[in-house]
């Protein structure tokens, strides 16, 4: 495991790429023997340092949840990591894709608790009964790391890649309308790129919330009522560039559009 002094080294590098916009070298090819929790406790001093700044924890994200996204990755462990309230957009945002780094899009659910979810044993029916609603949105990806021969090592203490959310309208609670079969059109200037449905997701797109609520509670927390929580993506991430425009038919849970500047 790495030393306390490590940790709060690799924070801070990691805090001066996100204010540069920077990328940094590989953790795990600088300290091959780092672990995931050696990643956890960099991204906790990350995200201590982020609070103590005054950013406010609006909730948290889940990785790497389906098998598209671990193909993708090469990575068959799910992660999570934290979102401020400086990252959260809504429908029609023009965002500024100078501030981040290896900018992609991805497609995903996101679910607002109404009540505390705590760990261990936390099931999907314990999730079902603690979400208020879910809510379509796209999750940024911002890369601080270098993405060659990346492992979740170093995707975690990068805060799981994690760089801001683009928020639909349309809520729906659980009871509403079958989440499994929420479908995604994801489209890059007018054509296609990726499609899904929100089963790609652990069978369930709440099955993350469960997953995460029982990963968190390792760690001496829990989610919290009022938390948004990024389910994870059920397409493959998608490239955008500056002048893109983003836009995603989620079928009856609306649209979400966007464009990069």
């Amino acid at each position: 495991m790495l030393s306390p002094d490590d940790i709060a080294a690799i924070a801070d590098e990691l805090a001066e790429a996100d204010r540069t916009h920077g990328v940094i070298p590989r953790i795990t090819a600088r300290y091959p023997g780092a672990t995931v929790e050696d990643s956890y406790a960099i991204q906790g001093v990350w995200r201590d340092r982020m609070i103590a700044s005054g950013r406010r924890l609006v909730g948290r994200k889940i990785g790497l949840t389906s098998k598209a996204m671990q193909q993708a990755t090469g990575i068959t462990e799910p992660d999570y990591g934290v979102m401020f309230d400086d990252t959260v957009y809504g429908s029609g945002a023009e965002i500024a894709t100078e501030r981040f780094s290896n900018v992609r899009v991805e497609v995903e659910l996101a679910f607002a608790l109404a009540r505390p979810l705590a760990g261990p044993g936390c099931t999907l029916d314990d999730a079902l009964d603690a979400i208020d609603y879910a809510v379509p949105a796209l999750e940024i990806l911002n890369s601080h790391i270098e993405l060659e021969g990346r492992t979740i090592v170093d995707t975690i203490a990068d805060n799981a890649a994690y760089g801001a959310m683009v928020l639909g309208t349309e809520r729906r609670r659980a009871d509403e309308i079958d989440l499994r079969w929420v479908p995604a059109l994801l489209s890059r200037n007018g054509e296609i790129e990726e499609t899904g449905v929100a089963a790609g997701v652990l069978g369930h797109p709440a099955a993350g919330v469960a997953w995460l609520a029982n990963k968190v509670s390792q760690h001496g927390a829990r989610l919290e009522a009022g938390e948004l929580i990024l389910a994870g993506s059920f397409t493959r991430p998608m490239w955008v560039s500056r002048g893109d425009e983003v836009r995603c038919d989620y079928g009856p849970m609306g649209v979400i559009a966007c464009r990069f500047v």
